[in-house]
């Protein structure tokens, strides 16, 4: 059963790509109108991206997913382009570029190869993404709740990785321990964001989930199988708005 849920939901990246753009959907709902199509965007941003990275250099597969990521690629600009709004046009396509520098095979220095850079550039695109690509706007709140948050989640990823990352990282320079106060300390920030700038019937879901993130930073570990991570710590990014749907309902 693992197996099929591993294969099918995690390595498929539909359950991180869904996952962050619960997160996105959070934002939304709080700031602006809901809109289906931007929403599907999101997510087909997130696929694309993910799929893109982790399989790149599979080539039994990769003709796949490039014809794939060119329908989607196609559908995505004739939906912005249809809906009348070349901002998002503009501000889409950077988002893209900032994707493809971040790991891409046949750049002879991806943006990942920078000692400590990783988790803070992840971050950054999907903050970018929920405070400023589906906002009228920058959104600087929402921009760094995002920002903080996600870093503090990334860091149990390169616990994990310590061992056998050829990266420069966090654990591998500060040690495990303080690799999980920094976590902490992200995770604290973005909560502390929250307060002061959401609503409290979207503050409390979100400050719920970041309690959540910190357990699991708690008792994260090399030695942990990989689903604690894929499926536990990427799973968070999806509780504020699950929260907050609980909490309309109850």
């Amino acid at each position: 059963m693992l197996n099929i849920l591993k294969k099918y939901l995690i390595d498929s990246q539909l359950y991180v790509a869904s996952m962050a753009t619960l997160l996105t959907f959070f934002c939304m709902k709080e700031r602006i109108t809901f809109h289906f199509a931007l929403i599907l965007l999101i997510f087909l941003t997130y696929l694309n991206g993910y799929l893109y990275t982790k399989y790149q250099l599979r080539q039994k597969i990769m003709f796949c997913i490039f014809f794939f990521n060119l329908i989607t690629f196609i559908f995505c600009v004739w939906a912005i382009i249809h809906k009348h709004h070349p901002e998002w046009l503009i501000k889409w396509l950077s988002i893209l570029l900032l994707g493809v520098l971040y790991n891409s095979s046949f750049l002879y220095f991806p943006i990942r190869k920078i000692p400590l850079i990783k988790i803070f550039y992840v971050a950054l695109v999907w903050a970018l993404i929920n405070s400023w690509l589906i906002m009228p706007r920058l959104q600087w709140d929402i921009f760094f709740i995002t920002f903080c948050g996600v870093s503090g989640l990334i860091l149990p990823f390169d616990i994990r990785d310590m061992c056998h990352d050829h990266i420069v990282t966090f654990p591998q320079i500060i040690g495990i321990q303080k690799t999980k106060y920094l976590a902490y300390f992200l995770l604290l920030t973005a909560s502390i964001i929250s307060i002061f700038y959401l609503p409290p019937d979207f503050s409390l879901p979100y400050l719920t989930a970041m309690l959540i993130g910190s357990i699991l930073v708690y008792f994260s570990s090399p030695l942990n199988p990989d689903l604690y991570f894929s499926l536990g710590v990427e799973g968070v990014a999806g509780l504020p708005f699950l929260f907050y749907l609980l909490l309309k309902l109850f």
